[in-house]
């Protein structure tokens, strides 16, 4: 499968337009990260607990919106973008959308 953030694929035809896929993940800080992050929080500098939980929630997200293309008989994604959003105070949501195309 095929993924870009543009409109079009260089070398490629678009040969139908599916149309808007999607996925999404919600996670939910964990007591034990929330400790670590505060005390992180404290001295400064990234909070890895949180990057790494938001990068496993963006990959999870690309997985579901690749399974909604493939289901519609897509091969590749045009226009893929991300947004978050908070939920409640401790949890976000990331949702990964685009365009499902079939292309030769």
């Amino acid at each position: 499968m095929i993924i870009v953030t543009a409109d079009h694929i260089e070398g490629k035809r678009i040969k139908q337009v599916i149309g808007l896929v999607k996925g999404n993940s919600v996670r939910a800080k964990f007591f034990i990260q929330d400790i670590i992050a505060g005390l992180k929080n404290l001295i400064g500098g990234e909070i890895s607990e949180y990057t790494q939980l938001m990068a496993q929630s963006r990959e999870q997200a690309i997985d579901r919106m690749i399974e909604d293309a493939q289901s519609k008989g897509a091969n590749a994604i045009i226009g893929m973008r991300f947004t978050t959003a908070g939920i409640m105070q401790a949890a976000s949501e990331i949702l990964a959308y685009g365009t499902a195309v079939v292309i030769e």
